[in-house]
Order: structure tokens, then C-alpha cells, then sequence
């Protein structure tokens, strides 16, 4: 085989291995659930949250708030520039606290700047939702904030049995994203928050489809899926928001959402 034939293979193998694994913009915190109100740790990382082989840098964030009874809080002057180690490079993102202090559901959005993806020439912006409620107490998890690309949860986030299931609905300003295409990605590791970090894996894939699962929603926008293991575990809802254009060239604009679910003991 030539080298240039040889080389070209390598590369094809290479785009195949790394096309698995899904981006996913990540607002995590270790617990969704608390019993008291206290003050939270978060970190902003934009990665392939399974196989952990990259570690994107964010360029940045347009707009960090929290909503909690139906106020709103902005929480971007929070951010602190971070260097987050992967397993295999090093990215840039953000870390904050937040005092969840207060009883019911805390509803984050995360709306990071477009990121530059080099390999497909393209924007990605995923705007992300993240849900931590105190004391059990209902109050915000379901509310629809029409945005332009979003995850209307139809099912409580923070409160999922492993073996259960999680229902939503993809809207755009408000609208339902018929047949939307929906990736599915388990967060595999522990975050060391302390040397912002990943940890090792936790479980390995049997075969490459199980690392991002596709769905589609339904005509209506809505999708379900069952979740077979406790954990953190993303849904991306692909190119659906309003805006397909970004410095002249496609904007892949998604919607985000993380859900957690707990073992029966």
C-alpha cells in the first residue's frame, strides 16, 4: 500500500472512531436533589461526556441564569475560567457556585457562545438546561422559557428510578420540533471538582452505536427513553433551534438537557 493510500485509511478510521462520541455542553453539579439548601458546586465543560476522548474549549458564554419560583437570577459574573483535564487533552471552561438556598426547583440555563467544530466546518451551540431542586418541593421543572432551541422535560429530572424513564418534548421559541434528532450520551466518569478533572470509565461500550444513541421524537416534538443505570445522562436535540447561521457559515443551534436517576436500595 502507498503511504498517501496508507495514510488516508488511517485518517478514515480515525474521523470513523472519533464520529461515535457526541459533543455535549455539560453544567454539572453532583447532586439534582438535595434536602436542604446549601451552596453547589458547578462546572462548565464542554465534552463527549461517554468516551471522554476530547475535551472541546468553550469560547465562551452568552448568557448563565437560574430561575426559582418564577424569579430570575443572573448568575454569569459566577463564572471563573477553568483549565478542565480530560483523559486525554485539556480544555477550556468555567467553574461557579450557586447558593441553592431556597425551596423547589432551581432551573439553570447554560447558553455558551458557537463553538467552531474545524472537522465538519461548522458553529455548534447547545443551550443547556439543568435542574436541581431542594427539599422536594415542585415549583419550576417543567416551565417552557421558549427558547430558541429547548427541552421541555415532561418528566421530573431530578426524580428517576434507574430502570425508569425520562419524556420530553423539543420546542423551538416555543413550537414543537416534529421527528427532532435526539443523541443520548451517559456521563462514564466522575467529575473530580477538585482538579477539575475527569475520572476513569465506568463502564465500557459493546460496540460503537452505544456510545451516542439516537432517538427521534415523535410528529408532536415528544421522545421518551428508559434509562437502564444510575447517573447523569445528556439529551441533545440536534439543529434545533431557529438560528442555522453563525460568521456566515451552518449553525448546528441544540437543545440540552440532563437528568438524573438513582438505584433502589
Amino acid at each position: 500500500m502507498k503511504k498517501s493510500t496508507l495514510l488516508s485509511a488511517v485518517a478514515a478510521v480515525s474521523m470513523l472512531a472519533t464520529s461515535a462520541a457526541a459533543h455535549f455542553q455539560m453544567n454539572y453539579t453532583p447532586e439534582s436533589a438535595l434536602d436542604k439548601g446549601k451552596t453547589i458546586e458547578l462546572r462548565q465543560v464542554f465534552t463527549h461526556p461517554f468516551a471522554d476522548e476530547h475535551t472541546m474549549d468553550m469560547s465562551g458564554v452568552e448568557e448563565f441564569y437560574v430561575i426559582n419560583k418564577k424569579r430570575k437570577k443572573d448568575l454569569k459574573d459566577t463564572l471563573e475560567t477553568i483549565t478542565f483535564k480530560g483523559n486525554h487533552n485539556s480544555g477550556k471552561g468555567y467553574k461557579s457556585t450557586y447558593k441553592a438556598r431556597r425551596m423547589g426547583d432551581h432551573l439553570m440555563v447554560l447558553k455558551p457562545k458557537p463553538y467552531y467544530e474545524s472537522n465538519e466546518d461548522i458553529y455548534i451551540q447547545q443551550i443547556t438546561k439543568t435542574v436541581v431542586n431542594v427539599a422536594g418541593l415542585p415549583t419550576d421543572w417543567d416551565r417552557e422559557l421558549g427558547l430558541k432551541a429547548e427541552i421541555v422535560p415532561l418528566t421530573k429530572p431530578y426524580s428517576i428510578w434507574t430502570g425508569g424513564s425520562f419524556t420530553g418534548v423539543v420546542k423551538s421559541n416555543g413550537k414543537p420540533v416534529p421527528f427532532a434528532e435526539i443523541e443520548v450520551e451517559y456521563l462514564n466518569r466522575d467529575v473530580d471538582l477538585r482538579n477539575n478533572a475527569m475520572g476513569p470509565s465506568k463502564v465500557k461500550a459493546p460496540h460503537d452505536s452505544f456510545v451516542t444513541m439516537g432517538i427521534k421524537a415523535n410528529k408532536d416534538g415528544e421522545f421518551t427513553f428508559a434509562i437502564p443505570k444510575a447517573g447523569w445522562w445528556g439529551f441533545c436535540a440536534l439543529g434545533a433551534g431557529s438560528d442555522k447561521e453563525y460568521k456566515g457559515k451552518e449553525l448546528s443551534q441544540d437543545a440540552v438537557i440532563w437528568v438524573q436517576a438513582k438505584d433502589m436500595k
